[in-house]
């Protein structure tokens, strides 16, 4: 006949004694009957096919075998005590998995301290991100991949989605030093910059069609990662524009230099693209993922009434 595995009871009941210290000081503290602890230990050891008290003295005190046993038994314990509140939690309507795409112009640090106050509310609802640019971040909400997309409102107007405004990025303008326009002393007319390669981002996925946003010169060169974008910028092959949040420790070490453009107006001021927060209307997100809008939202205001 095959052991029996221990059961969650019989190895609370052990570790019980052993912190508490007495048989009958874990019965106190699990509030039974002392009769009915000493037989699950009996039941314990019997299944385990060892000792695990000595109990010739005024106290029981764990066997060579029972002090090896201990900390396995804690930590099947402790498994045990985060399935039953894991199960508790998707009960009770918390998602097993928060999935949420987050463009690569979203300024990270704001997810970053969102992330870190919905865990800890709610730990049993990892995330699992992914980060992609313009319709593609927009197509893993509206394919169901992700609950939750932090978007550019431009390439995420579709009418499944729900989209609140969270934030504008400024898109800055710049160079590398060894760039003709990254070396310029002066403000660049837009006629100047049309013979120089700008690189632009591109949406891979198309759903954004063919618009453009701040795009003047005549040659370019399309890219789908912002990462790669951004380095073939330090790199000087060509000029084109970057969130301001990614750029600044560029610019203040001197890697990138801003273009100042001269258009009809004057001076013209960056670009500034709004980003949004987006669910489909048909799923909407469960109790973590709220939580993260809310203090997205939340944190956007406040930074908004700050600047």
């Amino acid at each position: 006949m095959p052991a029996l595995t221990p059961s969650y009871d019989q190895l609370q009941v052990f570790l019980a004694v052993v912190d508490e210290g007495s048989f009958s000081a874990a019965a106190r503290s699990l509030k039974r009957a002392q009769s009915a602890v000493t037989y699950a230990i009996q039941k314990l050891e019997e299944q385990l096919d060892v000792r695990l008290f000595d109990r010739a003295a005024y106290r029981p005190a764990l066997t060579e075998a029972g002090r090896a046993l201990l900390p396995r038994a804690r930590l099947v314990a402790d498994e045990m005590q985060a399935l039953r509140s894991h199960a508790d939690a998707i009960a009770a309507g918390a998602e097993p998995e928060l999935r949420l795409v987050v463009d690569a112009m979203f300024p990270m640090d704001r997810l970053v301290e969102a992330l870190r106050l919905v865990s800890a509310r709610f730990p049993f609802s990892p995330p699992r991100i992914y980060v992609d640019s313009m319709g593609a971040a927009a197509e893993l909400v509206l394919n169901g991949v992700c609950a939750i997309g932090l978007l550019l409102e431009f390439s995420s107007s579709f009418e499944q989605l729900q989209r609140d405004k969270l934030i504008d990025i400024a898109m800055i303008p710049v160079a590398a030093p060894i760039h003709p326009l990254g070396g310029a002393e002066s403000p660049v007319s837009i006629e100047e910059l049309r013979p120089h390669v700008q690189l632009v981002l591109s949406d891979r996925s198309g759903l954004s069609g063919d618009r453009d946003y701040g795009v003047y010169s005549t040659r370019t060169w399309r890219i789908a990662d912002l990462g790669a974008k951004h380095a073939m910028l330090k790199a000087g092959l060509g000029w084109g524009s970057l969130p301001a949040h990614l750029v600044a420790e560029d610019l203040a070490n001197g890697r990138l230099r801003r273009i100042q453009i001269l258009d009809e107006a004057g001076l013209s001021e960056a670009v500034r693209l709004p980003l949004c927060s987006a669910f489909r209307r048909d799923r909407p997100p469960g109790p973590a993922g709220r939580h993260l809008l809310a203090h997205l939202s939340v944190a956007s205001a406040a930074a908004a009434m700050e600047g």
